[in-house]
């Protein structure tokens, strides 16, 4: 009791309703269970309410049809019978609560599923009832994941990752009086406002350029957000990855046959090298040229637990309902520009699935004009969209190839959100390419749990209470969905001939990385520019005031 009296405090359960109540001490849960046996499932989960498959109900008052253009149909829970509510003014469902002894208040949306009370001319939530509907839907909509072989679709055990809370590997750490000794001999001094080879540089610590080598401004780009990715920068300067250590102890194998392993160049060791150059207090332009030849092997896995999510595609057969869930890693979220004028194949698939719920369709800012939004482009990355005909997928339950509804969503965030944005467009039937140059919005704090798969089950299943299988509430906090935007890289010129410059977010000042040269800019020139990729760090590793070193 106390933990669901905490909930109705913190708002997440709507205070009971009294006629609810009555109805309970009266009936028990009993009404909400034979219901069950009439509950049908649409595409995409979402639930409805029908005696018989192709029943079409009709208001026992009007005879307004479900088919028809109508107000919301209730079907009251203590004799069944069908009436209408569109306003308080205007209830059939109302009426016949007022006309019949206690007990009839309590009624049913027909096409959501969903508890009303005629009285209080309210939704109303019951967490018995919640219980069936979200059970009987996963049933039908086989939510656990699946894997497609040979045309046929084999149901597949969550994977042990996805069972398991996230885990941070990172942990408060204090020296020993050893390594307080090692520290206090063996470092220098660090400041923002440090002096460099006697000249006193108004850079952040670690601000320096890097030299063009022949066309790897790109690289350079990258390399100095990278440089900047707070969980990767401070892994690196915290010595968790020693290069020496690493080279003596592939030495150390001795074997013959892996001379050539060992002569191999380790990447995190490469960038452990880049990191001390970089954060020596050296301003003049670093010359990444390892960088070009170095190949990865396991040593660099701080990179896949930094930038590494997990995206879920749901296939949903439009015929009965049932979805095949498939989950694939993910370094990096490539998005689509939003079109200029609307009426794309992914937008009329967004309103297939508004009707299918019954829903108002309604289109965001974004698409209305020509300017793009991040957020635009996430929603346009996580609609239901509608599969072509060289693409019908094997119904598990119908035993034939039908058409089908695709949904991705984020099924686990990575520390570090990198955002990728489709700017080069290729055409291989008209043999072209081209660059889209429209220009994009984005902000500098984003909130990611509209686009995680939990808030999109759960908007699929409906408005309900009960947690229902796939739903990790530990997975996915407020907390760990909200992100800063770190760094930006930008493209200017053309297709064959342009340039990529990186805009750096330290101590809430933007600095400009452009190769060799560092320059301080305002906001406003980050948002004017063409945005092509942008990293977002979650804001339990986005540090503000302590990214100036204090010094003692």
């Amino acid at each position: 009791m106390s933990s669901t009296n905490h909930l109705h405090q913190r708002g997440q359960i709507p205070q009971p309703c009294s006629h609810l109540a009555d109805f309970r001490s009266k009936h028990g849960s009993k009404p909400f269970r034979l219901l069950q046996k009439c509950l049908r499932v649409k595409p995409l989960g979402r639930a409805e309410i029908r005696r018989d498959l192709h029943e079409v109900p009709r208001c026992a008052a009007c005879v307004a049809s479900a088919a028809s253009a109508r107000p919301r149909l209730y079907a009251c829970v203590a004799c069944a019978v069908v009436f209408c509510h569109s306003s308080p003014e205007s209830s059939h469902a109302a009426a016949h609560a007022d006309s019949m002894p206690s007990g009839h208040e309590i009624a049913v949306d027909l096409d959501r599923a969903e508890l009303f009370c005629c009285a209080c001319r309210d939704q109303v939530y019951d967490r018995d009832f919640d219980a069936s509907v979200v059970i009987a839907a996963a049933a039908a909509t086989a939510v656990s994941p699946t894997a497609m072989r040979g045309g046929e679709s084999e149901t597949m055990p969550w994977p042990e990752s996805l069972r398991k809370r996230m885990r941070v590997d990172y942990r408060p750490w204090m020296p020993d009086p050893r390594e307080r000794v090692l520290v206090t001999t063996n470092s220098s001094r660090l400041g923002g406002d440090a002096e460099s080879n006697g000249v006193c540089s108004p850079l952040p610590w670690g601000l320096r350029g890097l030299n063009n080598l022949g066309n790897t401004c790109f690289m350079n780009s990258v390399l100095q957000a990278l440089l900047h990715t707070p969980p990767l920068r401070n892994y690196f300067l915290s010595d968790r990855h020693n290069r020496y250590v690493c080279q003596e102890k592939r030495t150390n194998l001795g074997n013959d046959k892996n001379a050539s392993s060992r002569s191999r160049v380790c990447l995190a060791c490469d960038m452990d090298a880049v990191f001390c150059a970089v954060f020596s207090g050296d301003r003049t332009p670093y010359s990444p040229a390892r960088f070009l030849y170095s190949t990865g092997n396991a040593d660099c896995c701080i990179a896949h637990r930094v930038f590494s999510g997990i995206l879920r595609s749901d296939v949903t057969c439009t015929i009965c309902g049932f979805t095949s869930t498939t989950y694939d890693p993910c370094v990096d979220f490539s998005l689509d520009l939003e079109p200029s004028q609307g009426g794309s194949a992914k937008i009329a698939s967004s309103k297939l699935h508004l009707a299918y719920n019954g829903e108002t369709e309604s289109m965001l800012s974004g698409e209305r004009g020509g300017i793009s939004t991040l957020m635009g482009c996430l929603d346009r990355f996580t609609r239901p969209e509608r599969l072509g005909s060289d693409q019908k997928f094997f119904c598990r339950d119908c035993k034939v190839r039908q058409d089908s509804l695709k949904q991705m969503s984020i099924r686990k965030l990575p520390l570090v959100s990198c955002f990728h944005i489709k700017r080069f467009e290729h055409s291989s039937s008209r043999n072209m390419s081209r660059k889209i140059d429209r220009y994009l919005q984005f902000p500098l704090s984003l909130d990611m749990s509209p686009y995680l798969s939990s808030t999109i089950l759960r908007s699929r299943f409906g408005n309900r209470i009960f947690t229902y299988s796939g739903d990790d509430p530990e997975g996915s906090t407020e907390l760990s969905s909200e992100f800063e935007l770190f760094a930006v890289v930008t493209h200017t010129g053309k297709l064959d001939a342009g340039h990529y410059v990186t805009y750096l977010r330290l101590n809430d000042q933007w600095y400009k990385c452009d190769d060799a040269w560092v320059t301080r800019v305002s906001e406003n020139v980050v948002r004017a520019a063409q945005a092509y990729m942008m990293f977002y760090v979650q804001k339990r590793f986005h540090y503000k005031a302590s990214e100036k070193l204090v010094t003692s």
